[in-house]
């Protein structure tokens, strides 16, 4: 299952590094809300992979912006395509 967990990792990566592009490359708001939203990601499945031990009071409310800023993403790219 490990494997599956680190694919996950990678490809979550990947979305973020694609945000990063959108927000530079495309100048569009809203690849800033995928990019923290899956760097987010990032972090607390490596928290899960690897012994990084952040506290739950961090990880929950950091779940919690990824939460707001992929639903910003999203509704920015709705202003956007309009």
């Amino acid at each position: 299952m490990q494997i599956l967990q680190l694919l996950s990792i990678l490809l979550e990566v990947g979305v973020a590094k694609t945000g990063v592009d959108i927000a530079v490359k495309k100048n569009r708001k809203s690849g800033w809300g995928i990019a923290l939203t899956f760097a987010i990601y990032v972090l607390y499945d490596l928290s899960k992979l690897v012994p990084l031990r952040f506290p739950d009071a961090v990880l929950y409310p950091g779940f919690f912006i990824a939460t707001v800023s992929i639903f910003w993403a999203t509704r920015q790219m709705l202003k956007e395509s309009a």
